[in-house]
């Protein structure tokens, strides 16, 4: 599919100035001023990030209250489960949770639930488990801000429930009804960068916590793992995001958690070299991913908390068997959903690709959508039939949002959450159509015929000259 150039305008004058100011060449300063880095502020924090440029975690709208309540917990001797996601964002958002408390002295337990036994979210049966446990406190991990009905249940049985997320809440409902709620998208949360990962909001809450007990030289030590969770998560690397990024990939080649380095010896970026983002998402990412995606995410954080090599080496074998797994479904589903696509009455015309298939894994329909979604530049939907039920995820393009059309649909949905770019319905096999229909009426007054060719951003033209080693 050709693609349709789209040439950044540049400011000449401001790239000269910025060149002169910090000693940069003219090409690296144009691309910075293209960027929406014309400011020399903003410049020298782009090409030399820090820790101060990590926000002030009480700057979250929650903070306060939540770490009040965690810090009693502590004192007075209550366990804490930790309640993560099973993607790579909520496992590693998890050990990092996790961890912080242990150094404070807390008693903590996990719970990564399975995929395919108790579905996404916070659900009503792992809190009545939690309760008969002995828990008076959860802590979620990127996932909850939806989770209305079993909050409600845990609230009126004496459960406290504290949602860290990074997801969209809804529209109507707002914020659900946890003991606090940490996120930056919530409505009235002026926390300055919106586009923190799930790890990162879990990190924001390590970080306060660690701050009210005078242990805040420790925060450095986390980033390693939620710069992982971050990339692999593929949120913007903008912003707090780009500093995460920078300062855990400049020690992880020092890593020392076993886990993390047989993960990395047998991902193949174990050799001591630096590593790269490249490395986080195409290398340790699916293959956290893939535990959750093929069979039981708490191998992941069993990973990362495991104290022994023998033991490490094996977890990340089991990792590295499940990613081989997962690349064979998965080629295999997106095969299948391309020629669904391909059989299709009218597919041209189409603004949205809204796929079925019965026992398709779902493990994996998710990558599915991204691969269609590229393939096709336009919004994906793959969903997989289990008798009268659904489960579905969404991919889209940079020019549509996709809550927003899920949204116009709610009625169809058994449940639904996400993103404006990626999101996951469960649906009835009878509604599919309805909503092929609906979400390519909703699109097709959203996006242009222009919108549906793929895009090339241009930040510069240079002579052939300047392409040195050095630039």
């Amino acid at each position: 599919m050709s693609k349709r150039w789209i040439v950044r305008e540049a400011d000449t004058l401001r790239a000269v100035e910025l060149a002169r100011t910090l000693g940069v060449s003219a090409v690296v300063a144009g691309l910075l001023v293209a960027r929406g880095y014309g400011e020399v502020a903003a410049a020298r924090r782009f090409l030399s990030p820090s820790l101060e440029d990590l926000h002030d975690p009480s700057l979250m709208l929650g903070m306060e209250r939540a770490v009040e309540r965690v810090l009693r917990a502590i004192d007075e001797g209550e366990p804490i489960l930790v309640y993560g996601d099973y993607d790579v964002d909520g496992t590693t958002g998890t050990v990092v949770l996790r961890r912080a408390l242990q150094l404070l002295g807390a008693k903590t337990g996990f719970h990564v639930p399975h995929r395919f036994t108790e579905g996404y979210g916070i659900q009503q049966p792992a809190l009545e488990t939690a309760a008969a446990e002995g828990f008076k406190l959860v802590v979620s991990v990127d996932t909850g801000i939806r989770a209305h009905e079993p909050l409600l249940w845990a609230r009126a049985n004496g459960l406290d429930v504290i949602i860290t997320d990074h997801h969209l809440p809804d529209e109507d409902e707002g914020a659900p009804p946890a003991y606090a709620v940490l996120n930056p998208n919530q409505h009235g949360c002026t926390y300055p960068d919106k586009n923190l990962a799930g790890v990162g909001v879990a990190f924001k809450l390590a970080h306060a916590l660690l701050r009210a007990r005078g242990q805040e030289r420790l925060i450095k030590g986390f980033l390693k793992m939620v710069a992982i969770g971050t990339v692999a998560d593929v949120a913007q690397l903008t912003g707090e995001n780009r500093a995460i990024v920078a300062l855990g990939l400049a020690d992880l080649s020092k890593a020392t958690n076993p886990g993390l380095r047989a993960l990395m010896e047998i991902a193949g970026c174990g050799d001591g070299r630096g590593m790269t983002a490249y490395d986080l998402g195409f290398r340790l990412g699916p293959r956290i991913n893939a535990a959750g995606r093929m069979d039981a995410a708490r191998a992941v954080v069993e990973l990362f908390e495991a104290t022994e090599a023998g033991v490490a080496k094996r977890l990340a074998a089991h990792l590295d068997a499940r990613n081989r797994e997962r690349q064979d479904v998965q080629r295999e589903i997106t095969r299948l959903a391309l020629e669904e696509w391909g059989m299709s009455a009218t597919p041209a015309p189409s603004h949205v690709a809204v796929i079925a298939g019965d026992g398709w894994h779902r493990g994996v329909i998710g990558i599915a959508a991204s691969k269609i979604a590229e393939k096709l530049n336009r919004p994906c939907v793959v969903i997989s039939l289990e008798g009268e039920v659904g489960h579905g995820s969404a991919r889209s393009i940079e020019a549509y949002h996709l809550l927003n059309g899920l949204t116009e649909c709610a009625d169809l949905f058994e449940k639904f959450g996400g993103h404006s770019h990626a999101a996951g319905l469960t649906i009835r096999r009878e509604h599919v159509g309805e909503l092929r229909r609906r979400l390519n009426e909703h699109a097709a007054a959203a996006l242009t015929d222009e919108d549906l060719v793929p895009a090339l951003k241009i930040d510069a033209s240079l002579p052939a000259e300047s392409l040195t080693m050095q630039l």
